[in-house]
């Protein structure tokens, strides 16, 4: 286990930058723009050693007032109605989406879609002027038949391009509780769906309920177009979770987020943690669907920075004396939920040399080992996974408490309760997998899934906790 930790340790250990961010003027306040920090892990490295760093670029939401303006939304509720859905499963599911239409007024547009081995379009795609003729049309949906799932996304999809532009936000809500038997059923063909849909800013939420669905399939779907994943393990879970996927979509402040990180010839960009990015020669290049009030998010590079370039430099008495060295330039575009415009934010992000280690140490910023940390984890628990996968229950077992472990002994180091609560979801799985003694036990199936939810939710930062 030491190994482990000296392992990991290694990994998060080595990075970064002070930054200088500017901020394009606009009509809107400062206080109603997103904020962009290229915030160092480790503002001082190691002189003479050639190093492994990361680089973490963070978009934080402006603070949108709950009863304040907003922007609309273009909204597709899809229904699972197969069979699998009787009794209180669809009646839930039903009171689910009709609390839902609370959330909502007149200038928000919504459509219904119900699928089992055929897919309707209920309600088309309208402004909510009526609720309660939305809600009467959704207490009459009964459940029978299959599961088109690939057939309700894209029916879904449809309708939000029927009202689809820059000012509205777009989502499809998702809820299943079965296997896709109609139709594309594999998480490559619903991945590919989710990120065409990306591009077009339509972003898919998705709501498994229950043991029987493809964990896999939808966390691919709500992955690749930057939408949600939930495993809804109780149907009493779902009025809850349906309001907080709603409080989500209604504090939208910024869409189409492309972020372009440059790194300087000489240093190599090694690979992005969580999010989907292309790395294009010396240019990494990704886009965040959306961001909501108040979250943070970001991304998240590993670079290596060759011995050569890691020199101090020392004055005329030989002391040292602090030289900035460039390891990125940042440039961000977004469009702004409440100016409905195009904005942008650029950065720089760099780094001093030193070969003192106690310089090097002191040099630490807190939020941004954390959150290196908490996507290492990540990756450790997507190990464990494939450990499951193969019938090691054993191993997996033993894969989870050490990243526990690892996540608990970092939450401490960097002072952030959140690595701790990241901690408490390693031993949730492994307890739930105490009482499975096959891969394909019900415990094991629900570990599984818990397991592939805290991954994305990790990976996408879903959550909008504070951070340390």
């Amino acid at each position: 286990m030491r190994n482990l930790f000296r392992n990991l340790a290694t990994i998060v250990a080595a990075v970064v930058m002070c930054s200088a961010v500017r901020v394009q003027a606009r009509e809107l306040p400062e206080a109603q723009k997103l904020t962009l920090e290229a915030a160092p892990g480790f503002s001082v490295l190691k002189a003479g050693d050639k190093q492994q760093a990361w680089i973490r670029v963070g978009l934080k939401g402006f603070h949108l007032k709950r009863e304040g303006a907003r922007a609309p939304i273009n909204v597709a509720i899809v229904l699972d109605r197969s069979g699998s859905m009787q009794g209180d499963k669809i009646q839930q599911a039903r009171e689910a989406a009709i609390g839902a239409l609370d959330m909502l007024n007149a200038n928000d547009i919504v459509s219904i879609i119900a699928y089992d081995s055929d897919v309707n379009v209920l309600v088309p795609a309208t402004k909510l002027t009526d609720k309660e003729q939305v809600a009467n049309i959704i207490r009459a949906i009964q459940p029978g038949g299959n599961t088109a799932l690939f057939g309700g996304v894209s029916k879904g999809a449809a309708e939000v391009r029927k009202f689809m532009d820059d000012k509205h936000v777009n989502r499809v809500i998702l809820l299943s509780d079965g296997l896709a038997n109609v139709g594309p059923s594999a998480p490559g063909e619903l991945g590919d769906l989710g990120a065409s849909m990306k591009k077009e800013n339509i972003s898919v939420s998705t709501l498994g309920l229950g043991l029987g669905y493809n964990e896999d399939l939808m966390v691919a779907l709500a992955g690749k177009s930057g939408g949600n994943h939930q495993f809804i393990e109780n149907t009493s879970e779902l009025a809850g979770i349906f309001r907080r996927e709603f409080d989500d979509v209604l504090s939208v402040v910024a869409q189409s987020v492309d972020v372009k990180i440059d790194i300087p010839e000489g240093i190599r960009p090694v690979r992005v943690l969580g999010n989907a990015a292309d790395i294009n020669g010396q240019s990494v290049i990704t886009r965040l669907s959306q961001v909501y009030s108040d979250q943070q998010k970001h991304v998240v590079v590993e670079v290596e920075i060759p011995a050569d370039l890691a020199q101090a430099a020392v004055d005329s008495s030989g002391a040292e004396i602090a030289k900035l060295s460039q390891l990125a330039t940042v440039s961000v575009s977004y469009i702004n939920m409440l100016s409905e415009a195009m904005e942008t934010l650029t950065g720089e992000v760099t780094v001093s040399f030193s070969s003192s280690d106690e310089t090097v140490k002191s040099s630490v910023n807190n939020a941004v080992m954390a959150d290196v940390v908490a996507l290492v984890a990540s990756e450790q628990n997507k190990l464990a996974t494939d450990l499951l996968d193969r019938g090691d229950l054993a191993g997996c077992r033993l894969s989870l408490e050490k990243n526990a472990a690892f996540l608990n002994l970092n939450a401490d180091a960097y002072k952030c309760p959140t690595l701790k609560e990241l901690a408490d979801s390693n031993l949730d799985q492994l307890q739930r997998l105490q009482q499975a003694d096959s891969k394909d036990a019900p415990a094991a199936l629900s570990a599984r899934k818990a397991m592939r939810g805290y991954q994305i939710e990790t990976d996408s930062q879903q959550s909008k906790a504070p951070k340390p």
